[in-house]
C-alpha cells in the first residue's frame, strides 16, 4: 500500500494533464523526444519546425497517446511566423502552459573561418528564437496565472569549445537570457529554466562530425569519454525537461540543469587537479 501511495504522488507531480506545450525544433532529435515525453505525461503538444513533414511525423507519434498534437511549419527566426504559430496554438487549445525553446543549429568554425551570414544564422535560430517565442507566449502565461519555459542550452553555455564560436556565443546567451527572464517573470508565477545537454546522439551531432571531417567512430568514442561512459540519448534530455516542466520542480527557476553524463564536472575536476599540481601560474 505504501508503495502504491508513493507511486500515486509521483504521478501527480509529473502529470501534465490538461496542459498545453509548445516545442520548437521538434521535427527530430531532442525536440521530437521532448514532444513525445510531454505527450506521454498528458500534455497537448504543438510541434514547431521548419520541416513541415518532420513536424507532422512527430505529431503522428503523439496522437496515439490520446492527447492533442498540432504540427506547424514555422521559421522561428521570423517574428511574423512566430506570431502566427502562437495565434494558431491558442486558437486550437485555448492556452499555453509550457514553452520549450529547443531550436538550434551549429556551425563548427572559429571566428576567422566563420562567414557573417553563418554567424547571423546560428544566432538567429539558436538565440533570437528564444526571445521571439517567449515574447509571444509570456502574455498568455500571465493571463493563465502561471507558466514554465525551458530553454535548451548546452554544455557550451558554461564553457567554450573548439571551432564553434557562433554556437558557443548563442548558447551562452541562452543561459544568461534564461536567468534574466526568471528574474523578470518570477513575480508573474512563470518559471524559466535551462537544460544544458552534453553530446547527445542526434542528427546534429552526426552533422558536427561531418563538418569537422572526423572519423565518426573516433568522434563518438571521444564523446563517450566521460564519467558515465557513454554519449547521451534524447530520452536523457527529455526526462530532464519533464522535470522542469512539471510540479516536481515547482520552486525551481533560473537554473542551468546540466545533462552530460558528468562531462562538465569531470573537466572541472581535471582543471583543478592540474592547477593544484602546478605553481599557480598560467
Amino acid at each position: 500500500m505504501k508503495t502504491a501511495r508513493i507511486g500515486e504522488r509521483a504521478a501527480q507531480l509529473l502529470s501534465l494533464e490538461g496542459k498545453v506545450a509548445i516545442v520548437t525544433g521538434a521535427g527530430s532529435g531532442i525536440g521530437r523526444e521532448v514532444s513525445i515525453r510531454l505527450g506521454e505525461m498528458g500534455a497537448s503538444v504543438v510541434i514547431l519546425d521548419t520541416d513541415a513533414e518532420a513536424a507532422r511525423e512527430t505529431a503522428g507519434r503523439i496522437k496515439p497517446l490520446g492527447v492533442g498534437a498540432l504540427a506547424i511549419a514555422c521559421d522561428v527566426t521570423s517574428r511574423s511566423a512566430c506570431e502566427r504559430a502562437i495565434e494558431q496554438s491558442v486558437a486550437t487549445y485555448g492556452r499555453v502552459d509550457i514553452l520549450c525553446n529547443n531550436a538550434g543549429i551549429v556551425v563548427r568554425k572559429d571566428v576567422l573561418s566563420l562567414a557573417e551570414s553563418e554567424w547571423d544564422s546560428v544566432l538567429a535560430v539558436t538565440l533570437k528564437s528564444v526571445y521571439l517565442l517567449s515574447h509571444e507566449v509570456i502574455p498568455h502565461m500571465v493571463r493563465n496565472g502561471s507558466g514554465t519555459i525551458i530553454n535548451t542550452g548546452s554544455g557550451w553555455s558554461l564553457k567554450g569549445g573548439r571551432r564553434a564560436a557562433a554556437y558557443c556565443a548563442a548558447k551562452g546567451g541562452v543561459l544568461n537570457l534564461t536567468r534574466a527572464m526568471a528574474i523578470d517573470h518570477g513575480p508573474q508565477n512563470i518559471r524559466v529554466n535551462c537544460v544544458c545537454p552534453g553530446d547527445i546522439d542526434t542528427p546534429m551531432l552526426t552533422g558536427e562530425c561531418q563538418q569537422l571531417g572526423e572519423d565518426p567512430n573516433q568522434f563518438m568514442a571521444e564523446a563517450s569519454n566521460r564519467p558515465l561512459g557513454r554519449v547521451g540519448n534524447t530520452g536523457d534530455v527529455a526526462d530532464a525537461v519533464l522535470f522542469l516542466a512539471s510540479d516536481m520542480s515547482k520552486w525551481v527557476t533560473g537554473v542551468a540543469l546540466i545533462v552530460d553524463g558528468g562531462g562538465w564536472h569531470d573537466l572541472r575536476n581535471t582543471i583543478l587537479k592540474v592547477w593544484e599540481n602546478s605553481d599557480g601560474t598560467v
